[in-house]
Parts: structure tokens; sequence; C-alpha cells
């Protein structure tokens, strides 16, 4: 992983030069991750490619801002995500609802054989969730950020992300459930 980094860091100063050989060398090494995590949070192809060919775009603009504290794949799919976020604000603003005015039912759990899912089942679900749901709930189980991440990205507290996420993680259960 080591030799990797170093592989990329040199990649990066030549892309700092204006290379474009690197530019394109490190396009080609992360566009599908990119592509897909864009297309987990739209659901649609043709808009996660232009956020995935924006995002390069940036990151390539932007370049000098790389600190290195993290790495350069990570700083990359931030990028991203960001993007994709802002485009589904586009897309719809979120309808959000105070908590106060939530009414919560009691639902009558049967228990589910989750074993018997297919993944793509459960992506076709989790792709019927509203946007803040599919947003939250992608970046947590699927993205592997924690609540904090989740709330600092989605511009929500830490207790708004628990709760959407708890939520999401409710909402899909019933739609596996059917």
């Amino acid at each position: 992983m080591k030799v990797e980094n170093q592989h990329i860091n040199k990649l990066i100063e030549r892309c700092k030069k204006g290379d474009k050989s690197a530019q394109f060398t490190i396009y080609k090494q992360y566009y599908k991750a990119m592509y897909n995590t864009a297309l987990r949070i739209v659901n649609d192809s043709y808009e996660a490619e232009d956020i995935m060919q924006e995002s390069f775009l940036a990151a390539f603009t932007k370049l000098h801002t790389f600190s290195e504290t993290v790495t350069f794949g990570a700083w990359l799919k931030r990028i991203v995500i960001n993007n994709s976020i802002t485009a589904l604000k586009k897309k719809d603003k979120m309808n959000t609802i105070p908590l106060e005015k939530v009414v919560l039912n009691e639902l009558e759990e049967k228990p589910v054989d989750y074993t018997l899912l297919k993944t793509s089942d459960i992506l076709n679900k989790v792709a019927q969730l509203k946007n803040n749901y599919k947003v939250a709930i992608t970046l947590n189980l699927i993205e592997g950020y924690d609540y904090e991440e989740i709330a600092q990205i989605m511009g929500i507290s830490y207790e708004n992300s628990r709760t959407t996420i708890s939520r999401a993680k409710n909402k899909l259960r019933q739609l596996l459930a059917n």
C-alpha cells in the first residue's frame, strides 16, 4: 500500500505541473469507484457520470489544496459525495419535517430472513427511499461514514444524522419485508 501511495504522490506532483498523462492515469485508476459512489447517491447513470467528471475537473484544478492528511482517493471521494449531494439538492429540495411534528407509529414486526436477499434487491429498495434517507444510508452503510461525518457532509446536526439514519434503516426494513 505504501508503494501505491508513493506512486500516486508522484503522479499528483506531475499533475500539479500540468502533466496531462499523469491526470489521465489518475483518472483511469479512480473513475469507476467515483462513478459508483455518485450513482449510489443520485441513482441516475447520466447524472453520476456528469458528477464524476465535474469532480475530477474540480480535483485537478484545486490540487494545490490537497493536504495529504488523507489519501488522494478519500479526498476525491469527498468531492464526489459533496457534488452528488449538491446535485440532489438542485434536483429537488429535501423535504425536512421538524421532529416535533413527526408521529411515530409502532409497527408490528414479523421476522424476516434477510439472508435470502440479493444485493441488487437491497440496492433497488435503497433507491426507492426519499433522497435524504438514501444519501444518509448510503454514506453510512455503503461508504462507511460515521454519524458525525454524515452530519457534516449533509449539513445537519449530529442528532438529526442519527435520527435520519435510524429512520432510513427502518424504512428500508419495511420495504424489504414487502
